[in-house]
């Protein structure tokens, strides 16, 4: 395979099919580019046009919220992957935002928003590491559990 898939090379070997990229829910765009920075509008986690891991999050769900981050984070690839046509031109993932639409008085909201992390890290490697906000909400759209939203920095 061709040097410029490497990246692409590296999700496929993790068992990672990158979807479609979902279509926006509202008014707005699922990417902006201002030079070397791409924002990539929050992402839920769906699939096939279906959000898979709805509700509140609390201890007794936390694994599935996990996953639900992972979908999220797998989201914001296919995302970057349609702006930018070519996973290898992102230099440095800068910053993610996670929201965790969770139970009064759950506190883990790290734990949850971790597993999108480390699959960038995974991915990236140091390229992957990133800041980071993780925040629990009353409610997210579509009762989605989760909602991660991306500053990628690129190169051309």
């Amino acid at each position: 395979m061709a040097t410029s898939n490497l990246i692409e090379q590296k999700i496929e070997s993790l068992g990672i099919k990158l979807p479609t990229p979902p279509t926006p829910a509202g008014s707005y765009v699922p990417a902006v580019r201002t030079g070397n920075l791409v924002y990539i509008s929050g992402q839920i986690p769906m699939e096939n046009g279906k959000v898979v891991f709805t509700g509140k999050v609390s201890d007794e769900n936390l694994e599935t919220a996990q996953k639900s981050a992972k979908m999220c984070a797998i989201n914001i690839l296919a995302q970057i992957k349609r702006e930018l046509g070519d996973l290898d031109k992102v230099s440095k993932i800068v910053r993610l935002s996670g929201f965790v639409n969770s139970v009064p008085g759950f506190s883990q909201h790290p734990k949850v928003i971790n597993p999108a992390s480390d699959l960038f890290f995974e991915i990236f490697g140091e390229k992957g590491k990133h800041s980071r906000i993780a925040v629990g909400v009353a409610s997210l759209p579509l009762d989605s559990m989760t909602e991660i939203d991306a500053i990628v920095e690129v190169s051309e």
